[in-house]
């Protein structure tokens, strides 16, 4: 069946229509959708018995939105500022974020600083938030044994976030030596999640990732008898 060109740009801007759904960056979504709308008025303005105004004013405002909506993302991108610490972090445990999501949740995150012998989780209590240690090295301990150490870059606390609020430590955790961590309070991180679907999407990636380490680790301590293993107090 031979197709005319003006067939073919109205099969062009349902196409396009398509692709911006499987999309996730949201201003190459935002993009092409408006894309669309632009080649659907140009179908909808020659076809035959054309021009449909109805079709035609309703895609003029569905680009216009993504207009502004572009725009309104670009600003907000560029109003980000990270520190160094944060940036690292970004890179190394937040990359599944767009930096949107990323400045969201690092709003409210506290950064502490610790000396050695502090308690961050102690066994059968619950926690009040979920820390990410930055840098040092905690030692997890369950009826008073010891059974891991976690550095740079573990969390403390995550399973106890994800089972509930009432769900208590499974073990007790100390830092062994001065250390920085980063904590999110447990109530304005479940609000921020509540919020942002995209955001707890992201971060419960992170939760899965940081789980494998420390089985993969504790897996491999086993065969070795070593205690250098990635557990948390979750």
């Amino acid at each position: 069946m031979n197709m005319s060109w003006i067939e073919i740009v109205g099969h062009l801007a349902f196409m396009l229509t398509a692709i911006s759904f499987l999309l996730k960056d949201m201003i190459l979504l935002r993009l092409i959708a408006g894309v669309s709308a632009v080649v659907g008025i140009t179908y909808n303005y020659l076809c035959a018995g054309g021009p449909n105004w109805l079709p035609i004013f309703w895609l003029s405002l569905f680009a216009l939105i993504n207009g502004v909506r572009i725009g309104g993302i670009i600003k907000e991108q560029l109003s980000i500022h990270f520190t160094e610490d944060e940036k690292e972090l970004y890179e190394t445990i937040f990359s599944g974020f767009t930096p949107v999501e990323y400045m969201k949740l690092m709003r409210f995150a506290e950064w502490k600083n610790t000396v050695a012998d502090d308690v961050l989780a102690t066994q059968g209590r619950p926690l009040d938030g979920v820390y990410l240690l930055y840098n040092g090295e905690v030692k997890v301990q369950r009826e008073n044994q010891e059974v891991g150490r976690s550095r740079d870059g573990a969390l403390i606390g995550e399973m106890s976030f994800i089972q509930g609020d009432d769900t208590p430590a499974s073990a007790t955790v100390t830092t062994t030596v001065p250390s920085r961590c980063v904590f999110w309070p447990k109530a304005e991180l479940r609000g921020l999640l509540r919020r942002n679907p995209t955001i707890d999407v992201a971060l419960k990636h992170v939760f899965s990732v940081d789980l494998a380490k420390k089985l993969s680790s504790n897996d491999s301590a086993g065969h070795s008898n070593k205690k250098d293993t990635y557990f948390s107090g979750g």
